[in-house]
Parts: structure tokens; C-alpha cells; sequence
């Protein structure tokens, strides 16, 4: 299963990304100062809303595509991916980091990257 080490190393690797804290001061990875993948810990909300379900390990939050792209993540593999309220509408699913595989964690992470990246840098990345 992966760890927060997996997460900075396959990120970092990903071209022009940076890690800087949230406002919250929680681990954020960004390219071009565009956040596409975050560490996410459970608010009270989150906790009162998710109930039994909660997970207790760490939460890791990435873009997606869309809304729609979230929602299958979360249909195929619900013991990985989930959300809460507080993403409603918003094209990011939230990851149970201690169920996720890192081969699936590296993809996921890519995928991220491209939605934030700027289309001419995804494109020289591809080409790579």
C-alpha cells in the first residue's frame, strides 16, 4: 500500500511540480502553483457525515477530470476512493492512501497533474 513518501516521490517526478503547504499548513503538490493533489484530513464534518465509514488512516486528495470521472473511481473501487459533501461539484475524489496500490497511485497522480498542467507542458510530457 502506498505512503506519504510514495505520494512526494511520484509526484516530484511529474515535470515542474513543487510541494508547498495548505493554508492549513497539510502537504500540497502543485504545477505552475496549481494544486492537483493534497494531503486532506478528515474535518469534523467529514467525520459526523461519514460516520462508521470514516477511514482512520491518511487521506490523500487529488483532481480529476470531472465530476463524473470521481464518481466512477469511487463506483469501481469504494474501498479506496470516496468524497464527502464539502466536494460537491467539485472534480476531486478523496483516497484512502493506506488501500491504494502504488502502481495505481502513480496513474491517479498522473492524471492529476494533467488536469492542472498547461496543455503545452502535458504535451512535452507525453512526448518524453
Amino acid at each position: 500500500m502506498a505512503t506519504w513518501d510514495d505520494v512526494d516521490r511520484l509526484a516530484r517526478a511529474l515535470p515542474e511540480t513543487t510541494e508547498r503547504p495548505t493554508y492549513e499548513q497539510a502537504r500540497s503538490w502543485r504545477v505552475r502553483d496549481k494544486a492537483f493533489a493534497w494531503e486532506r484530513p478528515l474535518r469534523k464534518a467529514d467525520l459526523a457525515e461519514l460516520g462508521e465509514r470514516a477511514p482512520t488512516g491518511p487521506v490523500l486528495a487529488v483532481q480529476v477530470p470531472d465530476v463524473g470521472a470521481r464518481d466512477a473511481l469511487i463506483a469501481d473501487s469504494p474501498d479506496v476512493y470516496f468524497t464527502t459533501a464539502h466536494f460537491n461539484g467539485y472534480p476531486a475524489v478523496l483516497v484512502r492512501l493506506d488501500a491504494i496500490e502504488v502502481g495505481e497511485l502513480a496513474e491517479l497522480l498522473d492524471e492529476a497533474w494533467e488536469c492542472r498542467a498547461p496543455r503545452r507542458l502535458v504535451t512535452e510530457h507525453r512526448d518524453q
